[in-house]
Parts: structure tokens; C-alpha cells; sequence
């Protein structure tokens, strides 16, 4: 899923089309401000929820223009599910605790299955609009259900494996010049990290004791 997205992206920078934001300003702030992974998966989970209701409203009524509206609340939607499973992944990558989150993943993605499904047998004139993004939607939801309902162990050991392999690639990309600035960095920080901390002036001595 992970790799789809990035071919998408890069893809729309090569045609030179900006990408569209999936979540609104006041989304992005509530995800900036939770940092905890159970709580940010169940903020993604009602804005998931918002965009599928959104879609079930715009379908109730032909009108002109509402395919645009489908189009991009689904698209919205698939790539919500996305970031959700990103925070699941990055969350066993650093061994926290997700078990309650990934449990309401799960039960939450099979009603938004259901609905997809619903959609995707609702006939309309203007499907071949929005047909592609809508079939984008149900296998992110499938293969995001499929992972959830999977053993969490089995899954952590998966994702800290991928984690190894994408940084030992990034480190054969780095030239020897990267290494040793990344190096040298490194122990500038854990020196700075070691030195006690001195309300004393820089220019004062130390004082002596008697």
C-alpha cells in the first residue's frame, strides 16, 4: 500500500499537479495535536466515516457536478486508510502498544466494506467517473482489514523487517561524505546529550573549593 502511494505521488509531480490535501485544516491540526497512536486511529476513523457519509448523501441525488464530489471524498477516504495503517506500522515499529486501536480498525473497516459495496452496486449514470477511485477504496479497505484481523506479533516482526531493509537501502544510497557528516552529527548530539548542565557565564572560571 506504501509503495502504491508513492508511485501515485510522484506520478502527479511528474505531470506537475500538486497533490490535494485528504484532510481538511482543522483535521490536521486535531492529528498534530495527538500523538498517542490509539487515539490518532480513532480520530482517522471518524474522518473515514465522515467521508463515506459524505459519498452516501452526494449518491442519494442526480444532480450536475456531484461526480467530482464522489470522486474526491473517495479518494480522501482511501487515503485515510492509508495513513491510519502508516500509524499502526510506525507504532509496532517502536513497540507500543496498539492492541485496542487495531481491534476498532478492524470492526470499523468491515462497516466501511459494507458501504463501499453498497455503493459499488448502486447503478448511476455517472459511475465511469468515479468507478476507478471507488475500486481504489474497497481493495485499500480489504487489504487494510485483512492486515488488522491479522496476529499483531507476526505483523511487528513484518514491519520491524521492512524498517531494517528501508534503512540499510538509504545507507548503500549515502555516499561516503553522507556517512561521515550523518557520523559526525551523531556524536556532536550524544556529546551534547552527555555534558552537564552550568548556570555558569562563559567567561567565568570555575570556582575553586577550599
Amino acid at each position: 500500500m506504501r509503495i502504491v502511494s508513492i508511485l501515485l505521488l510522484l506520478a502527479a509531480v511528474a505531470l506537475g499537479q500538486p497533490r490535494r490535501d485528504f484532510l481538511t485544516e482543522d483535521e490536521a491540526d486535531q492529528i498534530r495535536l495527538i500523538q498517542e497512536p490509539n487515539e490518532r486511529l480513532t480520530l482517522y476513523l471518524k474522518f473515514a466515516r465522515l467521508r463515506l457519509e459524505l459519498v452516501k448523501q452526494t449518491l442519494a441525488v442526480e444532480k450536475a457536478g456531484r461526480s467530482r464530489l464522489i470522486h474526491n471524498n473517495l479518494e480522501d477516504y482511501t487515503r485515510i486508510i492509508e495513513a491510519l495503517d502508516n500509524v499502526i506500522d510506525d507504532a509496532l515499529a517502536r513497540k507500543l502498544d496498539v492492541q485496542k486501536g487495531v481491534a476498532n480498525v478492524a470492526e470499523q473497516e468491515k462497516m466501511f466494506l459494507a458501504t463501499l459495496e453498497e455503493f459499488n452496486e448502486k447503478p448511476a449514470k455517472d459511475r465511469y467517473l468515479y468507478e476507478f477511485v471507488l475500486k481504489d477504496a474497497l481493495e485499500a479497505t480489504q487489504d487494510s482489514l485483512e492486515e488488522s484481523q491479522h496476529d499483531l506479533r507476526a505483523r511487528t516482526e513484518r514491519v520491524i523487517e521492512e524498517d531494517r531493509r528501508d534503512k540499510k537501502e538509504i545507507e548503500s544510497l549515502m555516499t561516503v561524505k553522507d556517512k561521515e557528516e550523518r557520523k559526525v552529527a551523531g556524536e556532536k548530539e550524544e556529546k551534547k546529550a552527555r555534558k552537564a548542565p552550568t548556570l555558569r557565564r562563559k567567561d567565568e572560571a570555575p570556582s575553586k573549593r577550599p
